[in-house]
């Protein structure tokens, strides 16, 4: 049974993905609802939803999004991250930008900026969850990313969720037929 937090969250997920195909933005999944839709189905509660947008896109993004309602989440400042709240469901845009070597990199401010990606990051399938689809980051990164968390991040070890998360991604792969990302 999905819990009422889940419902919004999915709902809040088909309204990004509509707006920003309306406004010409593209975005990615990422994290646990990224698993969640390559696995096709609900695998645990989430806090948020994380997703990836090119960082010249941001304000546009953010604009259309206010016009729906969304509110700037003030914790975080604009030029590291965007996030929003609606409904009590907070979403966060990571930022992404282009190096000279046309690999994408983180493209917001702060210590990481200009850091690659996993390269392929951006080629992953379209998931669906019910009726609502959208575009995920490739799973193969989906993966590297939640390892690599504590070794760029120290002061976050990783959690028990990620675990599972990097487990359940391992073993879809190993039986996902043909190519997965």
């Amino acid at each position: 049974m999905i819990d009422e937090l889940s419902r919004r969250q999915l709902r809040i997920i088909g309204e990004i993905t509509d707006v920003a195909a309306a406004n010409g933005v593209d975005v990615w999944l990422r994290g646990g609802w990224a698993m969640d839709f390559f696995l096709g189905e609900l695998t645990r509660p989430h806090v948020d939803v994380d997703w990836f947008c090119w960082a010249a896109d941001a304000d546009r993004l953010a604009s259309a999004l206010h016009d729906r309602g969304f509110v700037d989440d003030p914790r975080v400042p604009p030029e590291l991250q965007r996030d929003l709240v609606k409904d009590g469901v907070e979403v966060s845009f990571a930022l992404l930008a282009r190096d000279a070597r046309d690999r994408v990199v983180v493209g917001a401010a702060g210590r990481w900026a200009g850091s690659p990606y996993p390269e392929g990051m951006l080629d992953g399938p379209v998931g669906r969850l019910g009726d609502v689809s959208c575009r995920t980051i490739c799973p193969r990164s989906q993966i590297e990313l939640k390892e690599m968390y504590p070794v760029w991040m120290p002061e976050r070890p990783r959690r028990a969720k990620d675990r599972d998360d990097i487990t359940r991604l391992k073993a879809a792969l190993v039986t996902a037929p043909g190519p997965a990302g």
